[in-house]
């Protein structure tokens, strides 16, 4: 079992900035992908940016120009840096890991609102 503790959540205007943490309970080279999903009321849980355990990103299209993952292999977390956020960006947003084995793991989830 591994355990994600997630943080950074909370309420911002529309172009304000927020940055989301993950610090999984296993160490970072035993991870192959290091994840962010979002789920909004009413919607399925959608995908919003991954990195490899050598480094590599990927974003979605939704995001891509605006939030950023990152990881920090001192402190064994990844983050997901959102900058310019829009009202549509209100979620609970969910970190995920997957292991060498594909298994998964996910966060408790964090609220990130963006209201006007």
């Amino acid at each position: 079992q591994v355990d994600l503790v997630e943080s950074g959540g909370g309420l911002v205007q529309p172009g304000g900035s927020l940055r989301l943490s993950c610090t999984p309970s296993i160490n970072f080279f035993r991870l192959s992908y290091m994840r962010w999903y979002r789920q909004a009321p009413g919607q399925e849980r959608e995908f919003v940016a991954s990195i490899t355990n050598v480094g590599i990103s990927d974003h979605s299209d939704s995001v891509k120009g605006r939030f950023a993952i990152s990881r920090d292999n001192s402190k064994n977390t990844f983050f997901l840096q959102m900058n310019s956020l829009k009202l549509e960006d209100t979620a609970v947003y969910y970190c995920n890991v997957e292991n060498h084995l594909g298994e998964e793991y996910w966060g408790q989830g964090t609220q990130v609102s963006v209201v006007s």
